[in-house]
């Protein structure tokens, strides 16, 4: 929740001062109309002028002295305000059909379950401010049927149908822009002959894709899938390789063939070019729509109006997709269910994850939650029966699950990030003719660019952070707010010119490769070196075509790729997650390490996965040469208990922000006194601090963390609380935001 406003009021059905209407009686009608402030409030206009509104549609309101766009709401026979405080609308968008009112239940849920002002979840789960229309104009293709080809001859010379024909025949394909652009009279044309059957619209047409023969384990995850007819959760559970893809495209294929819709999630956008492409090929003939938050609004309004018409089969898209209306939904699959880029951590704050499953309750359709590091909130679902627990221990086919060994770097010293064994494993791989990755969860040069001679280091000046060297255009990089500049060729703080760079990244670890192994092709892939979907498309597809005989990836190659030639994956710099603050970090490096360590192997060649670390004996590493995942849950779980920490306790964070810290330490000094005077059992709540990263972005953060060992205690402090805050008096730039169930604290 973001509140920088100076001062707020109680009533959510009071608006801010300057909201007032010159009507002398009570209006006929009252709209509630949600809008994008940061207030916990549904605001009331005199929709009278508007006979024609409907709950749903965009409003334009007179809001202080400005006017807004918001939603429509709903209707009320009364309100709280003077009857002279209460102003009519302004307009009413009637280009897009009404947000229908499953979806306003949606965001209710997600508004009150996060304490997230309901105005603000709207316009972000709302789709683009454009047209349907335009949207399509811009992206819909036509081609002429077989059918449209035999009639063009008998139409008139000039009929405009025929001249549109005409122009399909010749290019094959165009979208609807270019053959309104060929006349005036092309719109209503175009309807004609579709309506006739002789233009249809040019689906995507992928080579199909035949289904595999299903595994025992799949075969059984999917006869349970097949027997849900309502609301049912369910983990699919699955090693790397064991084919959950292929349990996902059989439900979904029964989908289609009852006529109903899929909503597939995905964690994040880079994984969905591979999926797209695999689903298009399983069903040509399927409409098929993509949605995520780095597509043009013409785009996102294109698929959201597909979605909502019914006309698309398949929802395929990141967090943002799980707020698309769909009025035919038969199920939702949830892939990478572990995966924390299904949590928003700014702005409007929610797990989509979550989110999915009420949806699903409410629309009483299945859900299917699949992973093979699942996260432990869903496995402790699993074990106490709340979700059915499919489990897929193999891999599909003939492939075996990779070996993992450890190389110790105390006996083997690393070298520029290299120990003998790894070196050893790269050359016996190059001289097989098969494929490497090496793993480091770190882009660019080096971490750190130092002086050895006073100990300066380069800081970013707007973050309590350091500054990242990256070598290949000679910059230094703030991976947290953004900012950059050159590096200087002196150190500015004794003059010494040996200033050197610290650690290492995947630029670093470039270098190294290409200068120990000049003759292998080599390739990097992270954030810095992938531009744009298209050209991380192709260096996905020269892996996978073997053109690449080394690899250096950070996370993004980590989960949901197939790459058949790769038989190594080595990691470097594991050790920096064993000791992190956050209690979860052991969680995400073993799902981190499995993962990725899941890309060795998935062909005809065995698979190994050499990790380098200083502490090999430490347990996560037992458990990930087992390939025992079960083992190291049970002792997450174990560990979680007895310190009641999520799953098996509840969390909660305030935080603020201000140009400076005191001003966000005093304002959760007054939210902590706030929450013990509520006086709910039960119910810690802890000191004020800073965060770990103090100042970010040129704001100084504090936060206050509340927990319970009860979901409805912590929710019953909750309301209230949240209320109380809006009344205090805030200082002047401070924000603050609550965070329910955060991934960090």
């Amino acid at each position: 929740m973001l509140n920088d406003m100076p001062q707020v009021t109680e009533s959510i059905n009071t608006p801010l001062p300057g909201l007032e209407s010159t009507a002398a009686n009570p209006p006929a009608r009252l709209l509630q109309v949600a809008l994008p402030r940061p207030l916990p409030a549904l605001f009331d206009y005199d929709a009278s002028g508007l006979p024609a509104v409907e709950p749903g549609q965009r409003v334009r309101v007179p809001f202080g002295r400005s006017e807004l766009w918001g939603i429509a709401w709903g209707w009320r026979d009364g309100s709280d305000l003077d009857p002279s405080r209460i102003r009519p609308l302004v307009g009413c968008d009637d280009s897009q059909p009404p947000l229908p009112g499953n979806w306003r239940a949606l965001v209710e849920f997600v508004a009150d379950y996060y304490q997230q002002p309901i105005g603000e979840v709207a316009a972000m789960a709302a789709p683009p401010a454009i047209s349907a229309t335009r949207a399509e104009r811009a992206h819909r293709r036509f081609r002429a049927t077989a059918a449209g080809h035999a009639a063009a001859p008998s139409l008139p010379a000039r009929d405009v149908g025929r001249k549109l024909i005409a122009a399909l025949d010749a290019a094959g394909e165009l979208n609807e822009a270019e053959l309104r652009a060929l006349s005036s009279r092309a719109g209503p044309a175009l309807e004609r002959l579709l309506a006739e059957g002789w233009v249809e619209l040019a689906l995507p047409q992928a080579p199909a894709e035949t289904a595999h023969t299903l595994t025992a384990d799949q075969a059984a995850a999917l006869e349970a899938l097949q027997a849900d007819s309502g609301f049912a959760a369910s983990l699919l559970h699955g090693v790397t390789g064991s084919g959950k893809t292929e349990v996902y495209l059989r439900l979904i294929e029964d989908q289609i063939a009852a006529g109903r819709q899929s909503l597939l999630l995905v964690p994040e956008i880079a994984l969905t070019p591979q999926l797209h492409a695999r689903v298009a090929a399983r069903f040509p003939r399927a409409s098929l729509h993509v949605m995520h938050s780095e597509m043009s609004d013409g785009a996102r309004a294109m698929a959201w109006a597909a979605a909502q018409s019914g006309e698309a089969d398949i929802l395929l898209g990141t967090r943002l997709a799980v707020f698309a209306p769909l009025p035919r939904l038969g199920c939702i699959v949830l892939d990478e269910e572990h995966d924390p880029s299904f949590r928003q951590t700014e702005g409007v704050r929610y797990s989509a994850r979550d989110v999915a499953i009420w949806r699903a309750r409410h629309e009483n359709v299945p859900i299917v939650l699949g992973s093979a590091t699942p996260s432990l909130e869903s496995l402790r679902h699993a074990i106490d029966g709340r979700y059915r627990w499919l489990r897929l221990n193999a891999r599909a086919g003939e492939a075996k699950l990779p070996e993992v060994h450890l190389v110790d770097t105390r006996v083997f010293r690393a070298t520029d990030g290299f120990s003998q064994p790894m070196v050893r494993a790269i050359e016996s791989r190059l001289a097989r003719g098969e494929q490497t990755l090496l793993f480091i969860n770190r882009r660019g040069y080096a971490p750190v660019l130092s002086c050895p001679a006073c100990g300066w280091a380069a800081g970013c000046t707007q973050c309590t952070a350091n500054l990242v060297l990256h070598a290949a255009d000679r910059r230094l990089r703030c991976h947290h707010c953004g900012a950059e500049g050159p590096v200087p060729h002196a150190c500015p703080k004794c003059g010494n010119q040996d200033i050197q760079g610290y650690g290492r990244g995947t630029q670093r670890l470039e270098e190294t490769l290409a200068s120990r192994f000049p003759q292998a092709r080599l390739l990097r892939i992270d954030r810095d070196s992938v531009r744009g979907r298209e050209h991380w498309q192709e260096q996905l597809d020269r892996i996978r075509r073997g053109e690449v005989d080394l690899v250096v990836g950070t996370q993004l190659l980590a989960k949901g790729h197939d790459f058949p030639g790769i038989t190594l994956v080595g990691v470097i710099g594991a050790d920096a997650s064993l000791h992190a603050a956050d209690f979860r970090a052991q969680e995400r490096l073993f799902a981190q390490l499995m993962q990725v360590g899941g890309r060795a192997g998935r062909g005809d060649s065995a698979g190994e996965v050499l990790i380098q670390t200083a502490q090999p004996e430490h347990p996560l590493f037992a458990a990930l040469k087992a390939h025992d995942f079960d083992g190291f849950a049970r002792s997450q779980l174990e560990e979680r208990a007895l310190l009641g920490l999520p799953p098996h306790g509840f969390q909660l964070m305030l935080s603020a922000d201000a140009p400076e810290l005191q001003p966000a330490l005093d304002f959760l000094e007054a939210a902590r006194r706030a929450a013990q005077a509520l006086q709910v059992e039960g119910v810690q709540v802890y000191d004020v601090v800073p965060m770990r990263m103090v100042r970010r972005a040129n704001r100084e953060r504090a936060q206050l963390v509340v927990e319970s060992r009860s979901r409805p205690q912590l929710r019953a402090l909750l309301r209230p609380w949240i209320a109380n805050l809006y009344r205090l008096r805030l200082a002047r730039g401070l924000r603050w935001h609550v965070d329910v169930d955060p991934v960090e604290v």
